[in-house]
């Protein structure tokens, strides 16, 4: 119980969720860069190679600890959809998500020390009303889907966007939270009542 956990993370949501458990944990912010997706790369296989370059790269520096990566993307089909690279992107992006579900997926690598990593990925479907050119323009004039996947965030304005969601709603946020912990539980890092 007394490993020390790091999130190599610097996203202010995955901070938030992994405080809502009891675990104590340091942020160290990840080096790694985040390359396009392969071509024909799948979603989950882009988001879980995602949190292995960030949870890796700051494994290297620190050996002893437990190192949580993660990563999130948005998926319509096999069509990842990263962060937008301006507000054009962005209205493109809200109009492909437009009045359909997608998926969101996390990406999550967890290092111990001594072992393999465990590497797991968490998908939830989220299904968005059918937005008006208006709405969307309005949306992205907030600045709010400027550094989000999919170019929205549900705990965000976007919340009135979003018709349903089946899966976990803390996934969609950033980081699944009962998988994440369930993992740190078995590796010796989290309490049975963590979460």
């Amino acid at each position: 119980m007394n490993k020390k956990l790091i999130l190599a993370s610097t996203s202010p949501r995955r901070r938030e969720l992994l405080s809502l458990t009891e675990l104590v944990f340091e942020i160290v912010p990840s080096p790694a860069e985040e390359p396009d997706p392969d071509v024909g790369e799948l979603p989950a296989a882009y988001a879980a190679r995602m949190a292995r370059l960030k949870a890796s790269a700051v494994a290297e520096s620190r050996p002893e600890a437990v190192v949580l990566g993660a990563d999130s993307i948005v998926a319509v089909g096999d069509v990842i959809l990263g962060k937008p690279r301006g507000a054009g992107d962005a209205k493109r992006m809200l109009g492909l998500l437009s009045g359909r579900t997608h998926q969101v997926v996390t990406g999550c690598a967890v290092f111990f020390p001594g072992r393999e990593p465990e590497i797991f990925t968490v998908s939830t479907d989220v299904t968005m009303a059918r937005l008006s050119d208006a709405a969307i323009d309005a949306y992205v004039a907030t600045g709010e889907p400027m550094d989000k996947a999919g170019a929205y965030a549900i705990q965000g304005r976007a919340a009135a966007f979003v018709t349903s969601i089946c899966g976990s709603y803390t996934n969609v946020v950033g980081l699944p939270l009962a998988e994440v912990v369930r993992q740190l539980r078995q590796g010796g890092v989290a309490s049975a009542s963590a979460g």
